[in-house]
């Protein structure tokens, strides 16, 4: 059954546009299931660089870690993702369906429960660009090519735009 689940939440990534602007997924790990009850926490680590692919000899990369909410925030107390940065602490109980992906290397925790049951499916991607910083420049750049092309904006400068976003994407990917 979780195979099933996991291969549904595959072909939902594969058609979300903006997951995949935001990651560029080169791999992504099989997504895994977990319940946390009542007293149930994850204490704070970062994730491991590199996992073995299940049921292959393939090794991957993780440059992004991801958190699929599968339970409505009011169902349950507790359990917030808490991920930390140099900028702080950032806290996510996010609606039922709703995805947060951060950086692998990032130290994070999952609160305690104290009411009811989170469910959640996790899972890592491999990125076409390694470096977070460089990704989010393509992200921005893709994100304004939209923006731009829904507004109208000249032909030959959403060309050169675009042209510049593959130029980029081309010289940073690794595969």
């Amino acid at each position: 059954m979780a195979h099933e689940l996991g291969n549904f939440v595959l072909a939902q990534l594969e058609r979300n546009a903006l997951f995949i602007s935001a990651v560029l997924p080169n791999r992504v790990y099989p997504p895994m299931f977990n319940r946390y009850g009542e007293g149930m926490h994850f204490g704070t680590h970062v994730d491991g660089t590199v996992r073995m692919i299940p049921a292959s000899h393939q090794k991957m990369r993780t440059d992004l870690s991801a958190t699929l909410f599968l339970v409505e925030p009011q169902n349950y107390d507790g359990g917030e993702l808490v991920v930390d940065s140099d900028f702080g602490s950032q806290s996510a109980k996010l609606a039922a369906g709703d995805l947060i992906v951060y950086s692998s290397g990032l130290r994070h925790r999952v609160n305690a429960v104290t009411r009811g049951e989170r469910l959640a499916s996790v899972f890592w991607i491999q990125s076409l660009i390694r470096e977070d910083a460089r990704r989010a420049q393509l992200f921005e750049l893709d994100g304004t090519i939209q923006r731009l092309t829904q507004t109208g904006a000249d032909p030959e400068s959403l060309v050169r735009l675009t042209a510049h976003y593959h130029g980029l994407l081309k010289a940073w990917t690794e595969i």
